[in-house]
């Protein structure tokens, strides 16, 4: 158990989301969305004139945020970066592929599903093993 990582506890953890503009909304909507003392947001919206860069510096800063529990991502965005979100392996904060309006969800690209199969499909194998 000692080499297990710590999970830090915050009562003031957020979500942050890297999506497209309708998504943004309703997440904002819905009361998601922050603006620290900074003016930084706590979201970023993937339009025709965002960059692949833009895109891999919102993932990385929002991934090492203390203040961040989830980052939601639409997944044609999470593709864009894909190298990034399948090599990012903290539990917090977790990393989450939502679909959009205009690009469904496919689950043979979401890096959690496919982590789970592999979990699950190791464990089957050594329980046939026992």
């Amino acid at each position: 158990m000692a080499n297990k990582p710590q999970i830090r506890t915050n009562s003031s953890a957020i979500m942050a989301m890297i999506a497209d503009e309708d998504t943004i909304t309703g997440f904002l909507l819905a009361g998601v969305g922050n603006v620290d003392l900074r003016r930084k947001t706590n979201y970023l919206i993937v339009d025709s004139k965002t960059t692949v860069k833009q895109i891999e510096e919102a993932f990385k800063e929002f991934t090492s945020r203390e203040d961040i529990a989830i980052v939601l991502i639409s997944q044609y965005v999470a593709n864009m970066i894909r190298f990034l979100v399948d090599s990012y392996n903290k539990p917090i904060p977790a990393i989450l592929e939502i679909p959009s309006k205009d690009h469904p969800y496919d689950p043979a690209h979401d890096s959690v599903l496919s982590r789970v199969k592999y979990l699950f499909s190791a464990e089957s194998v050594a329980g046939d093993r026992r």
